[in-house]
């Protein structure tokens, strides 16, 4: 195995590197002074299996470009297969067409990757499943829900939970949690008036006199979980929590997470937290390095993925 890291998330290849006991390989990716992008892997990887750990976060077009440049200096150098190991998936909001004359970008993406010479796909709690199917190779996405399922047993040992779904396409998402920590679960009910803003309408379920657990894949502009909390609370709900896979948290969302009835955020390191999300009181951050880097660890044995999930 050999490992590459791209600019977008550093902390966490070097904590997947720590885990597989392996050192990340020596390469260069920079920009030119007009920010083009320029790598060079310094290592021989000739017939090697590699795995390049690389967030298509913010700023994604910058990190999807990096990835596909490094994806085609290793082919170009003859690596055996190429991995592409992609903690967040930008550009997954757009996998459909919502109105005439839209693009559908998750599959743009994917044709993207596949073209330039990637072998293999690992990604983390995709907003949904089906983007799978955009590629036309081997994909595996692996689910964030045993990270956070044993740390709300750790942190709510012995109280009434309720885990709630925040909109009803999170249904599935939540019920899983739910199964596991042997949970009830609520939905709420909320109606889109504009992009950007969400309001809540309805919560389906009893929650008075329980700990609520929102749970989520993705937090942007935290619009949505704010609301939601302030909804539960309001229906005699006793605290409400949310975990949530990818923070993406952009604009002025950690301030309103912040000035919130959220009790905590829970977010993974699939995106590097800025120094805003590090100092934020009701934020915290658990690592997934463990769980992708087992992920890697089976794909390159050729063992199976999908038993870390039983």
């Amino acid at each position: 195995m050999k490992l590459v890291a791209g600019n977008s998330n550093r902390a966490l290849a070097e904590a997947i590197a720590a885990y597989l006991n392996l050192p990340l390989t020596k390469s260069v990716v920079r920009r030119f002074a007009d920010m083009e992008v320029f790598v060079e892997v310094q290592e021989n990887v000739r017939g090697q299996d590699v795995f390049v750990i690389q967030s298509t976060s913010y700023p994604a077009n910058d990190h999807l470009m990096e990835l596909l440049i490094i994806v085609d200096a290793l082919k170009r150098a003859s690596a055996r297969r190429i991995t592409a190991v992609l903690p967040y998936f930008g550009y997954a909001r757009q996998d459909r067409k919502p109105g005439p004359r839209s693009p559908i970008s998750a599959k743009l993406v994917a044709n993207l990757l596949t073209t330039a010479g990637v072998n293999r796909v690992l990604t983390l709690d995709l907003h949904a499943g089906q983007i799978q199917g955009f590629f036309d190779i081997p994909t595996d996405n692996l689910f964030a829900a045993p990270v956070l399922t044993r740390d709300i047993q750790q942190q709510y040992n012995g109280e009434d939970l309720m885990v709630v779904s925040p909109d009803v396409g999170g249904v599935v998402r939540a019920r899983a949690i739910a199964k596991r920590i042997n949970a009830d679960l609520a939905i709420v009910d909320k109606r889109r008036e504009r992009a950007g803003e969400s309001e809540v309408m309805n919560i389906i379920g009893d929650v008075k006199g329980r700990s609520c657990i929102l749970v989520d894949d993705i937090v942007d502009s935290a619009g949505t979980l704010c609301n939601a909390a302030e909804a539960l609370l309001n229906k005699g709900a006793t605290s409400v929590s949310a975990y949530v896979t990818h923070g993406v948290l952009s604009g002025g969302a950690v301030a309103r997470v912040s000035a919130s009835r959220l009790k905590e955020l829970v977010i993974t390191d699939s995106i590097q937290a800025t120094e805003a999300i590090r100092v934020a009181h009701n934020i915290r951050t658990v690592t997934i390095a463990p769980l992708i880097g087992e992920a890697m660890r089976r794909t390159a044995e050729e063992r199976s993925v999908s038993s870390l999930f039983d």
